[in-house]
């Protein structure tokens, strides 16, 4: 039943990790999640909360701001089944158990893996493409791409489990791979662009060899699936921090080859032109001050404002003048036609939209989403001439200095 490859049990060359006692209160570890490390670890198996919630809690964030609680065990995916009514197994290339409770919250359990076979990997071709071999903790911790995300917590022992130094890094508060970076770059590009969206999220910096090797193998992003560096460039933009994810991939090179168009665009600005950021500025306001989420086209249309604005400046017919600037995108990011036209014919009819003069495009399903995009152009604009930040938050002035990337 269980055709997934297997760690050879015969050889126990298990290592033990640092163990740093630290009790994270009860009070900020999901009680779902808690319940499911629990019982794993009645039935016999190892279990741990692991990842990016040990992560968040070390640094200080509470259960509302962790986004999710995820297990690692030793228990197979089919065991984990057995031990829970509400749980479905998902997946076949990475075959997860998803236990299931109210309100759609998903504790996802992972089975400890290890890295698959070098053997195949031969000259500069480290790219990973089959991560489904299941093994011990220590090996689980070691095929994780950044020390910090390595860190398991033992819910009975109060204790962090480190087999990577991660616990050096939260302290330091810096983004570092485990092993060489630019081997774990080449393995999977989009590691890059997690790397950026940690130090701009959480506020860390990054490690000065994580950085090098970053500019080093920006090239191989296009390796990476096209959906994925889409997904990815979405999330640089949620979670509060566009305005520094999307300056750090600028500074890095890498938005030469997600978005030419925006990277072009910021080196032609003239001085003192900081309209870009204060968009992306208010994006993070709206992050931070929405109940509900920011929808993928508000995102995308103020990531790309000003460089659509200047495309469509001067053309009688705006939606052609769009479509032509959005077409390489949809190519290089396999960004979704729904999308990609409702950004054109939002971008297209903002003028007329400022005027009052769109009466039949504001009774289409786009037309709250395009007042969305126009409050948030008009924040910015307002920004300029006072020091305030998305529709009347106080905060210190833009700096007018033009940013320019670091020269390499």
């Amino acid at each position: 039943m269980d055709d997934v490859p297997v760690a050879d049990e015969a050889e126990d060359d298990s290592i033990p990790p640092q163990r740093f006692p630290h009790d994270l209160d009860d009070g900020r570890i999901d009680p779902d999640a808690a319940k499911v490390v629990r019982r794993l670890v009645r039935a016999g198996h190892e279990a741990y909360l692991v990842g990016g919630c040990v992560r968040d809690l070390l640094l200080g964030r509470t259960m509302a701001e962790v986004k999710d609680f995820d297990v690692a065990t030793s228990a197979r995916p089919e065991v984990v089944r057995d031990l829970f009514r509400n749980c479905r197994i998902i997946g076949r290339r990475f075959r997860l158990a998803h236990v299931l409770y109210g309100n759609g919250k998903v504790i996802e359990t992972a089975t400890f893996r290890r890295n698959p076979t070098d053997l195949d990997k031969t000259g500069e071709d480290l790219l990973i493409r089959d991560d489904n071999v299941f093994g011990r903790a220590h090996e689980d911790a070691q095929r994780r791409d950044f020390t910090i995300n390595a860190l398991f917590y033992d819910i009975e022992a109060r204790q962090v489990l480190d087999w990577c130094h991660g616990m050096a890094d939260i302290e330091q508060r810096s983004v570092r791979t485990i092993g060489d970076p630019v081997i774990r770059f080449k393995e999977d590009p989009v590691r890059m662009l997690r790397a950026v969206k940690f130090s701009a999220r959480l506020d860390l910096g990054i490690d000065p060899a994580t950085y090098e090797a970053i500019v080093q193998c920006r090239g191989t992003l296009a390796q990476a699936a096209r959906p994925r560096l889409f997904e990815e460039i979405l999330r640089l933009m949620r979670g509060g921090a566009a305005h520094r994810s999307i300056y750090l991939t600028w500074e890095m090179g890498l938005l030469d080859l997600l978005l030419p168009e925006l990277s072009t665009y910021l080196y032609d600005l003239e001085e003192r032109d900081d309209r870009v950021w204060r968009l992306l500025d208010q994006i993070d306001w709206l992050s931070a001050n929405s109940k509900e989420p920011i929808d993928d086209i508000v995102l995308l249309c103020l990531l790309l404002h000003e460089p659509l604005m200047e495309a469509c400046e001067g053309q009688r017919d705006r939606i052609t003048a769009a479509h032509d600037f959005l077409e390489p995108l949809v190519e290089r990011l396999a960004m979704p036609r729904r999308i990609a036209d409702a950004i054109r014919r939002i971008v297209a009819v903002l003028p007329r939209l400022e005027q009052g003069k769109a009466p039949k495009f504001q009774k289409t399903p786009l037309a709250g989403i395009a007042e969305q995009v126009l409050q948030c152009s008009q924040a910015a604009n307002a920004m300029r001439a006072a020091p305030t930040n998305g529709f009347g938050r106080d905060t210190e002035a833009p700096s007018p200095t033009k940013r320019r990337r670091r020269k390499r």
